[in-house]
């Protein structure tokens, strides 16, 4: 069993930062990858940014620029630090990781249950 559990979301106001954390734990032998999704309300769950076990990472045009992804492989724990907040980015974020539980497992996706993220103009 895994699970991923995500923290550090809250209110801010438009311009300000926010860093959101996530802890996996479990019977877990590897983490291929590790990312964050936010889902707005009436809109489809997006890739935020994403970061490999070789360190490569990929953002979302939207947040290029402002989100920095770092990931702690002792740890298994990934960061999502926000800057310069805006009010499109309020959503709910999730955290995803590929994890193999075993050597003769193969990878699989999990999702953690979210954390809020409100931005006020």
């Amino acid at each position: 069993q895994v699970q991923l559990v995500e923290s550090g979301g809250g209110l801010v106001q438009a311009g300000e930062s926010l860093r959101l954390s996530c802890a996996a734990s479990g019977s877990i032998f590897s983490i291929k990858a590790m990312a964050w999704y936010r889902q707005a309300p009436g809109k489809f769950r997006e890739l935020v940014a994403g970061i490999n076990k070789n360190g490569d990472t990929n953002y979302a045009d939207s947040v290029k620029g402002r989100f920095t992804i770092t990931r702690d492989h002792a740890a298994n724990t990934v960061d999502l630090k926000m800057n310069k907040l805006q009010p499109e980015d309020a959503a709910r974020y999730y955290c995803a990781a590929t994890i193999r539980t075993s050597d003769s497992d193969h990878d699989r996706n999990n999702w953690g249950r979210g954390t809020r993220v409100s931005v006020s103009s």
